[in-house]
């Protein structure tokens, strides 16, 4: 069984090689949705009794992991030092430094990868993530996949 969970939050970037518009600082509303797999939880008169895992839990996790660190930052490519210099430059700014170009397909595989392992299979049901969806627009998004690169 999978269930998926969807939040959403706000955050800035560019990408500096970029050959058109988002080479230029910019935000968007991003959406985040956590797909995770297991068996149905069979417990009865426990609160998960039936689910994979509650989706409040789901929630919990990816806002501890990720939104709540990425939401209303600018995410910043470490080598794009020029960005990086004047973020540095506003005191108590919010900034997320990070090891890869801050695309679409970059964002969902460093949530993915964040992710991995921190929804703990506490029932014996075989949860695991399988898939983050980063949507950068209502129309593009970027999926990371378990297994695939």
């Amino acid at each position: 069984m999978r269930i998926t969970r969807r939040l959403e939050f706000d955050a800035g970037h560019r990408i500096p090689d970029h050959a058109s518009q988002c080479r230029h600082l910019h935000g968007h509303r991003y959406a985040l949705e956590v797909t995770l797999s297991g068996n149905i939880i069979d417990a009865a008169g426990q609160a998960v009794n039936g689910m994979v895992m509650d989706f409040a839990d789901v929630k919990k996790v990816a806002n501890e992991m990720i939104v709540d660190r990425w939401d209303h930052a600018f995410l910043v490519y470490r080598d794009d030092t020029q960005v990086a210099a004047f973020l540095a430059s506003m005191p108590g700014h919010k900034t997320v430094t990070l090891d890869v170009v801050p695309t679409a397909e970059n964002l969902a595989a460093e949530a993915f990868r964040v992710l991995d392992g921190a929804y703990q299979d506490v029932y014996g049901n075989q949860l695991q993530l399988e898939r983050v969806r980063l949507y950068e627009t209502p129309n593009c998004w970027a999926d990371a996949v378990r297994g695939e690169r």
